[in-house]
């Protein structure tokens, strides 16, 4: 008898559960857009270079291109239709419609998915290529524009709209910081 090729797995998606038979080469970003019509996560690139597929798992991100399905059950997989809280808008969310964080908005949502785990990354001390100081001790570095450009470099914008991207990212970590105090 011939191995299967399938698996009947079930995904929490945005805190639901999904049953699903999947073949085990399906990534995660097919699933979510084929199989679930969860089509807020873009297939930009396939090849996990653009970061437009970007989606929290287990609050960290992920390329979806990258990570098969079968690998993700048992996670909590969090898509840009998951971010916000009900009507209300993630800060996040709130600072791209704000500061025109988009143009065309094809990479949007994985701009937001990667600057929402950015800014806990942030908050939790982690450093970056370009942090001065990476002793934990010296505790979170100022979250600058170099520091904001180098931790979302895994998300690209064909449009160019870095500027108001990094503005709006600065804007929501502050919402956060506020938030936290």
């Amino acid at each position: 008898m011939a191995p299967s090729t399938s698996s009947d797995i079930t995904l929490t998606i945005n805190g639901e559960k999904y049953p699903l038979t999947v073949d085990h080469r399906t990534t995660l970003l097919d699933a979510l857009r084929e199989r679930l019509d969860l089509t807020g996560t873009k297939k930009g690139c396939d090849q996990g270079q653009c970061g437009a597929c970007t989606v929290l798992v287990d609050g960290r991100r992920a390329v979806a291109c990258l990570q098969l399905a079968v690998a993700a059950e048992g996670r909590e997989i969090t898509t840009i239709e998951g971010v916000a809280d009900g009507e209300r808008l993630h800060p996040v969310q709130q600072a791209f419609l704000d500061l025109d964080g988009y143009q065309c908005g094809y990479c949007t949502p994985g701009q937001i998915c990667s600057a929402v785990a950015m800014i806990e990354e942030h908050a939790a001390g982690w450093p970056s290529a370009v942090t001065d100081d990476v002793r934990p001790e010296a505790g979170p570095p100022p979250l600058t524009a170099d520091e904001i450009r180098e931790r979302m470099s895994g998300n690209l914008c064909r449009c160019g709209a870095y500027v108001s991207i990094v503005q709006a990212v600065a804007q929501a970590a502050a919402v956060d910081e506020e938030a936290a105090a």
